[in-house]
């Protein structure tokens, strides 16, 4: 079965690495996603471009996402249910936090250009892609979800926690696995646990 990575903000496809070592999965896909969105770098065109990319797809697949990756996942299997086997969102919020965003990105307007060098992403593209997911809310429609969801968080992002409870708490039948020790990077940090989860998941 096919396995779909969408990677977070701040990271690349390469954080997927040590999962992706350690699948048993001869059908895996990590796209970088801030190639997907061409010239104008916003949530709706790497959405576009996702949508593209598996428009051919004829066998379902399991979509995996941390942060970003986690927020595209879910929409992605709301209005695409029919192309999505199983989920698994890390990190996720279903209704992005507007203060958050606009606390990020006064951190982001305040980091040297340099730092985003490894990111794949230029600066003014990052505070572009975090302005534009200001108003994204999946609160109505998480019942359009048809696949199996597992809900991962780490126990130390504390950033992320208490989205991840109230989500389990609103789909109850959506289990929610707190990874003990682990921040929010766990493709990084506790790869392990994903696979451990992947595995459970294709069984």
């Amino acid at each position: 079965m096919k396995i779909v990575f969408l990677h977070g903000l701040g990271q690349t496809a390469k954080d997927w690495n040590a999962v992706m070592e350690q699948i048993s999965c001869a059908d895996a896909d990590c796209p970088e996603l801030f190639s997907l969105g061409g010239k104008a770098v916003t949530y709706s065109t790497i959405f576009s471009q996702l949508e593209n990319r598996y428009a051919d797809t004829t066998e379902p697949f399991v979509l995996c996402g941390l942060s970003l990756g986690a927020i595209l996942a879910l929409d992605y299997a709301i209005q695409h249910g029919n192309q999505v086997s199983s989920l698994i969102l890390i990190g996720v919020q279903y209704r992005v936090p507007t203060l958050l965003i606009d606390f990020q990105n006064i951190l982001f307007r305040c980091m040297p250009h340099k730092a985003f060098a490894t990111m794949g992403i230029s600066k003014s593209d990052m505070i572009k892609l975090s302005h534009s997911m200001r108003s994204l809310d999946f609160s109505s429609k998480l019942n359009k979800v048809n696949c199996p969801v597992t809900i991962v968080c780490g126990e130390k992002d504390h950033a992320n926690i208490k989205a991840s409870k109230e989500l389990n708490a609103l789909m109850p039948r959506w289990p929610l696995h707190i990874i003990p020790s682990a921040g929010h990077e766990i493709n990084k940090c506790a790869p392990e646990a994903i696979v451990s989860i992947l595995n459970h998941t294709n069984h």
